[in-house]
């Protein structure tokens, strides 16, 4: 029997299958549905800063009294309340009900006063917390370098407000991705997940209207989390984490041998129920006895780019030389 346990941001997980981030950990019935069916751990469904501020600005553009500061700053303040007492009590019956590491996660853009925020989820019991950051480097008035720095802001604000172990979940829309992904390692953070899902457009062309695109990610998106991933991992200063197309326990076991601690789920639960979990730990366990192999440890960065013969593999001039040699019947 291979064990299949790992360590990730300082915690011994059972196994690296943690659901991510969404709908299916946005209550503690869920979350211990969950368990039942075998995680390793949950991220709790952000707490949105995004959505916060919209929803101060439609009660405010509301508000009869909105010329007023005094009434913004009060229906700014009750606005943010609810959702942190809100998200609270999530944090704290969810710890109430599993045994299994409980991540709170904070999806944020901007520094502000939200992160005070921190404090108080380590005081509702939260293990550990999950920055989920996505700056869209969209306005030219900023530079790559401004934006950049902005995360490092942001992961700096939050420390001094808790003593939390700190993910922080990333895109790709970095200028000089594996130099700032180092350099953010070495700030005093636990683990980085690759990537992050946002929303994307689409166009429907009947209505000529700009729509929300597919929700649940493929498994061909999982290629860019490998390849980073591969590239990374022996060089940051934290675990790292994989995340976005990961289907079955195959996907798992590709994302551990490139360099991966752990991997986060949503799509393939979404799809496949809670049930899913347990096929894919059959799968590990069945794949890892068949090679031989007794434990994670022994998988665990096997084919990162530091430990595989052709390390170049993993860059892009690779995929231009097989494209060459194909040719058209």
């Amino acid at each position: 029997m291979a064990d299949l346990s790992t360590n990730y941001m300082g915690f011994k997980l059972k196994n690296p299958i943690i659901a991510a981030s969404s709908g299916l950990t946005d209550t503690a019935d869920k979350v211990k549905n969950l368990e039942i069916n075998g995680v390793g751990a949950v991220v709790l469904k952000s707490l949105f800063e995004e959505q916060i501020l919209m929803e101060i600005d439609n009660v405010t553009e509301s508000n009869i009294y909105n010329n007023y500061g005094d009434a913004d700053d009060y229906i700014s303040y009750y606005t943010r309340k609810h959702h942190l007492d809100n998200y609270l009590k999530l944090i704290e019956q969810s710890k109430q009900q599993v045994k299994i590491p409980v991540i709170a996660s904070l999806n944020s853009f901007t520094v502000g006063k939200w992160v005070d925020f921190a404090e108080r989820i380590e005081s509702a019991g939260a293990d550990a917390l999950e920055l989920n950051m996505f700056i869209l480097p969209g306005d030219q008035k900023f530079s790559g370098q401004e934006i950049e720095e902005i995360y490092f802001d942001i992961i700096r604000a939050v420390r001094k407000n808790t003593g939390l172990p700190i993910a922080i979940k990333l895109s790709s829309y970095f200028s000089g991705m594996a130099d700032s992904f180092i350099k953010m390692s070495h700030e005093d953070i636990s683990a980085m997940v690759l990537f992050n899902r946002f929303y994307s457009p689409d166009v429907d062309l009947d209505k000529e209207e700009i729509v929300s695109s597919r929700i649940f990610s493929l498994p061909e998106e999982n290629a860019m989390c490998l390849r980073w991933i591969g590239i990374l991992s022996d060089k940051v200063n934290c675990d790292l984490a994989a995340s976005t197309g990961i289907v079955d326990g195959y996907d798992v076991l590709k994302n551990l041998m490139v360099g991966a601690k752990a991997v986060q789920v949503a799509s393939t639960l979404y799809k496949n129920s809670a049930k899913h979990i347990g096929l894919m730990l059959q799968q590990m366990e069945s794949w890892m006895v068949g090679k031989g192999y007794t434990s994670l440890d022994e998988v665990i960065g096997k084919l990162s780019l530091k430990r595989i013969e052709k390390p170049m593999i993993y860059e892009r001039a690779q995929f231009m030389r097989y494209f060459s040699s194909y040719e058209k019947e």
